[in-house]
């Protein structure tokens, strides 16, 4: 008989509860926590009969399963949600197996389904030009035999087979010492090194974070920035981009892997990324309990020195204009402009192609009409995460629709509000990629589901249309139909009078929130 053991979120089905994810036990014994397609379980004593049942089901999930876990695309693959509810099957804790390394051993964690991770400890060489990286240790052997050989792609997407074919493999090798004198080392580091790729979908900024600085942190915070970070699918301009962050996760300079043909050899090297959930850090996976919020301190002293010039160029080009007389404002605009300050501040996160809010101008002024004061905020390519970062974090409320952009939220200060304007087709999307995120910082997040005449696909199709009245019957259908459909052609026409309802709950909480601190302050 089988028994629900565990969930996982089909994300190329958007399914809003996820599927269910069986194992057969006998009903009479304890379960077996046994996942079918992983190597990682724990035994407990069982009837005979239940080793026959565990067959059928393995072969049942290899025939009618199996497909579907290895077919993904984008954003929707398959990714597991384990539950704990009757003891879990794979215990998280697992994921840092390779927490303690003894001297000249190599240790792989690959229980996980996002990604690979493997610690090499002793004396490391790189070798770009065969994409290697070897362990030499004492044991006798002078023949140059290989001892151990591991194979690893540095990427924490490892279910989505198509994006992880596209990153570089790289070989992890074991050798006697005696073969190290064919490859000397160039450049000698006495900290240890973590390799990791920024290919994939680097390039979008949810997954630069998601994929990228969010693990990238998890991995190496431990080492108090005495680590060197050594790039495969090396972009400089994703080093410019994320330079701020960067210098406060190491303070050595980067290594382009394939661009670098020196050896480099290095004490330790941890070879992949660990990573938790969706934009988050699971405090009890690290060792010293960090969570989100600091994560979202390091972004705070990592832009702060930025946001300061900027503020300093400002007041001299300030100065400037009042020596070249230009007209100053009236003190009229001055009290108006001391008025604005005075109130909430909203941002809005503004989209420029699909899933745009055609009526923005309207919406602009019933925030304007509830009490706050309201800032457009159009992100582009180019724009400086330090500027960005200036603007929500001094905004009281985020307001935008959902897509990549949202994951600004990390930019809000914690018990601020964050308002996700949901279109059709993208519920379990939005609450899992950014909602449930969100309040795992420490944010007010108010989810808005838009009706289906608030969409554009209103008068594209039928008002009995499945596309209006069933979305997820249309996702089902494949990741193809749910881009096209719901996430290019799709713009938001707001209920203003329905919205004004949750512009009340942003600005009656900004206000609490905002007498809070005064109290505190004050006291």
């Amino acid at each position: 008989m089988c028994k629900k053991m565990m969930h996982y979120k089909r994300y190329q089905h958007w399914n809003r509860k996820g599927d269910v994810f069986v194992v057969c036990v006998d009903e009479e014994t304890t379960p077996l926590g046994l996942v079918c397609g992983n190597s990682s379980y724990n035994h407990k004593r069982t009837k005979p009969k239940l080793f026959y049942l565990l067959f059928l089901c393995l072969i049942s999930f290899s025939f009618f399963l199996a497909p579907q876990l290895f077919t993904s695309h984008h954003k929707f693959s398959l990714l597991y949600s384990f539950s704990s509810e009757e003891g879990g099957l794979i215990s998280e804790s697992d994921f840092n197996a390779c927490s303690s390394v003894s001297n000249g051993s190599i240790c792989c964690e690959r229980s996980s389904i996002r990604s690979d991770v493997c610690v090499m400890k002793g004396d490391v060489r790189t070798d770009s030009a065969s994409s290697r990286i070897t362990l030499y240790r004492n044991n006798g052997h002078e023949n140059g035999e290989v001892l151990r050989h591991e194979k690893i792609r540095p990427y924490t997407r490892k279910w989505e087979k198509n994006v992880m074919d596209t990153i570089d493999e790289l070989d992890l090798v074991v050798k006697g010492e005696h073969s190290r004198v064919h490859q000397k080392c160039d450049v000698k580091h006495d900290v240890p090194a973590v390799f990791f790729s920024t290919g994939g979908y680097t390039g979008n900024l949810y997954h630069e974070f998601n994929d990228g600085l969010l693990p990238l942190y998890i991995t190496s915070q431990q080492f108090n920035k005495k680590v060197v970070f050594v790039i495969l699918e090396y972009h400089a301009w994703w080093i410019m981009k994320y330079e701020n962050v960067l210098s406060h996760l190491t303070e050595y300079p980067i290594i382009d892997f394939s661009g670098d043909k020196r050896t480099h050899c290095f004490p330790e090297a941890i070879v992949g990324l660990r990573i938790h959930d969706e934009l988050t850090v699971n405090s009890s996976l690290m060792g010293n309990d960090k969570t989100i919020r600091d994560f979202r301190d390091l972004l705070d002293r990592a832009y702060w020195p930025r946001i300061r010039s900027l503020i300093q160029d400002e007041e001299r080009e300030a100065r400037m204009n009042m020596e070249k007389h230009i007209s100053l404002p009236s003190s009229e605009t001055k009290m108006e402009e001391k008025q604005d300050m005075k109130k909430p501040k909203v941002v809005i996160i503004a989209r420029n192609d699909s899933r745009a809010i055609v009526n923005e101008d309207s919406l602009v002024k019933l925030i304007e009409d509830v009490g706050f004061h309201v800032e457009v905020l159009r992100p582009q390519r180019t724009t400086e995460l330090a500027s960005i970062y200036r603007v929500l974090n001094s905004s009281d409320v985020m307001i935008g629709v959902h897509g990549a952009a949202m994951t600004h939220f990390l930019f809000m200060r914690p018990g601020s509000v964050f308002i996700q304007i949901i279109p059709l087709g993208t519920d379990w999307a939005a609450g899992t990629y950014y909602g449930e995120p969100a309040v795992k910082l420490g944010l007010k997040y108010i989810g808005y589901k838009i009706l289906p005449k608030e969409s554009s696909l209103y008068d594209e199709y039928d008002k009995n249309d499945p596309v209006l009245t069933d979305p997820n019957s249309v996702n089902d259908r494949g990741w193809e139909f749910t881009k096209k459909i719901y996430l290019d052609r799709q713009n938001v026409k707001l209920n203003l009078g329905r919205f004004r309802k949750r512009l009340l709950r942003a600005y009656y909480h900004s206000v609490a929130n905002e007498s809070l601190r005064y109290r505190h302050q004050s006291q």
